[in-house]
């Protein structure tokens, strides 16, 4: 009898447990939800679309070519322009380099750093909280949509710059100035496993923006922050004088990708990255999870 009035509701609607009748935690902030929710907003859409955009506006771009570069002292990424117009997939190929420097790295960090920050920014997190969602389960939900948009970004670049490539300048074998001719259909993998070691070096940004995203109420502070510390990681890894500890910092293996068009393929750097990032990614997530589960919000 008395298992019976443990298990049952108590008066008022709740359980015996203190959690109202029906409420499940599980079912709080469902991913879709939060991934339409973020598709409304101003600043994905414009993301989204500049990932479309750039694309053609370097397709454009190319058109204005007056064959003059050599005198103006770019010879060698003029070299590089000649490889992009010479089929979609090196046009594809010339539009992932352009932009994995920084342009990616700008927008993992703006969906991943903006996604908490915001949030606390616009007084609502406090009210997500006391719906109630719990912290951690808030923390990932928020955490895959951001990574999902991220993936949705990286992946509309190259489709887009694949699909308008070809269509300008052909289906062609794809070609690079670290190999030898490879072949469209092994081009095509090579492309998408540039894409992959991409996505995994990125995981970097995207746990040190969301790390610092749920530090600061400010969001422009933790995409700025992440950007930032990137930069700077880049910047030491040139400074030779360091010599073995450059192998420590998360951009060292940032450009191991070219060694994925290399003939014969090189893998060593891009094992090493991934293993690198992964590590780097994991710390700073755990920390992120750390420090939000404890900390007092009040915004």
């Amino acid at each position: 009898m008395s298992g019976s009035l443990q298990s049952a509701e108590r008066p008022g609607g709740t359980s015996a447990a203190g959690a109202a009748s029906g409420y499940r935690p599980s079912a709080t902030l469902p991913f879709l939800a939060e991934f339409r929710r973020q598709a409304s907003r101003r600043r994905t859409q414009l993301a989204l679309g500049f990932m479309v955009l750039l694309p053609l506006i370097i397709l454009i771009s190319f058109q204005f070519d007056t064959g003059d570069d050599d005198d103006n002292g770019r010879g060698e990424f003029a070299s590089l322009i000649d490889l992009a117009t010479s089929g979609g997939l090196n046009f594809t190929l010339f539009s992932i380099f352009v932009s994995a420097s920084f342009l990616l790295v700008v927008v993992v960090a703006l969906f991943c750093g903006d996604t908490v920050a915001s949030e606390a920014s616009w007084g609502s997190l406090r009210y997500l909280l006391a719906i109630p969602v719990p912290r951690a389960r808030l923390l990932a939900v928020k955490l895959l949509v951001a990574l999902t948009y991220s993936a949705l970004a990286l992946l509309l670049l190259a489709g887009t710059a694949l699909l308008a490539g070809t269509l300008r300048y052909g289906w062609s074998p794809l070609r690079s100035t670290v190999a030898a001719q490879i072949p469209a259909g092994e081009g095509l993998l090579r492309l998408l496993a540039v894409l992959g070691y991409l996505a995994v070096v990125l995981l970097v940004v995207a746990g040190l923006a969301f790390l610092l995203s749920v530090t600061t109420d400010a969001a422009l502070g933790a995409v700025g922050g992440a950007v930032l510390l990137w930069i700077l990681s880049s910047i030491l890894d040139q400074i030779t004088a360091l010599g073995a500890l450059r192998a420590f910092l998360p951009t060292h293996y940032a450009n191991a990708w070219l060694g994925l068009l290399s003939t014969p393929v090189q893998t060593d750097d891009v094992v090493r990255g991934c293993i690198s990032a992964i590590c780097y990614a994991t710390l700073f997530w755990g920390l992120a999870f750390w420090r939000f589960t404890r900390k007092d919000v009040t915004s």
